[in-house]
């Protein structure tokens, strides 16, 4: 059973989802349901989601998922009598929002010029899922000039898709001799891999392809204004 709040709510959420495929911020929440303060919103949240009819997307911000929704019956006495469809059995596909955070972990600097040594930390960064396709992901921040061509400088933040295969002329994350991992244009060279910057006042790097190991493929770049 749902109050008419949770039951209010739930309603509200789904209808934004279904016409923008962006689930409403808390403020919003609050004052579609005419709420003092957002301390409210999370409460109904948190009632909601214990009784399955939504779920919260793990370290997403504001991603809101709804599993299934009541029937919209009368209030009774302050509650809803609650006849469950699940969301699956509507014929179209349930929203999940489009305006969510996603949390990649931040693997350290990575080399826009020279190769310099690979090191992982346990650091994240926020960064808008738009940003993001599908697969596994992982942020670098970028040191070095090698790359300003191709609109990537020094102090930008890589968001890189874990692969270990690429085609020609993809920018990747490449690991040279285990060790070191630099931030370049890959391209097969007869038995040889050439790792191309985009700065001409930079010189190409070729090494055998055994020395080489792909690592990411880049996705995305967030940069810092200060």
């Amino acid at each position: 059973m749902l109050t008419s709040k949770q039951h209010e709510l739930l309603c509200f959420i789904h209808d934004r989802l279904e016409a923008t495929g962006i689930s409403p911020s808390f403020e919003e929440m609050k004052e579609a349901l005419d709420l003092k303060s957002k301390s409210g919103i999370h409460r109904l949240i948190s009632a909601l989601e214990e009784r399955g009819f939504i779920h919260r997307l793990a370290n997403r911000a504001r991603a809101l998922e709804i599993l299934k929704m009541p029937e919209r019956t009368a209030v009774v006495s302050g509650r809803e009598a609650d006849n469950v469809v699940p969301l699956r059995a509507k014929a179209k596909p349930r929203p999940i929002a489009a305006n969510d955070i996603i949390e990649v972990p931040l693997h350290g600097r990575i080399a826009a010029g020279m190769p310099i040594e690979a090191f992982e930390d346990d650091r994240s960064l926020s960064v808008p899922a738009a940003l993001l396709g599908s697969g596994d992901h992982y942020a670098l921040e970028v040191s070095g000039d090698s790359m300003i061509e191709a609109g990537i400088f020094d102090g930008d933040y890589a968001l890189i898709q874990r692969a270990d295969t690429a085609r020609e002329g993809d920018i990747v994350v490449a690991l040279v001799d285990e060790q070191d991992a630099t931030l370049k244009y890959f391209r097969r060279e007869g038995r040889m891999v050439r790792l191309d910057p985009a700065n001409s006042s930079h010189q190409p790097q070729l090494y055998a392809a055994e020395q080489v190991r792909v690592q990411g493929r880049l996705a995305g770049l967030l940069r810092r204004y200060h």
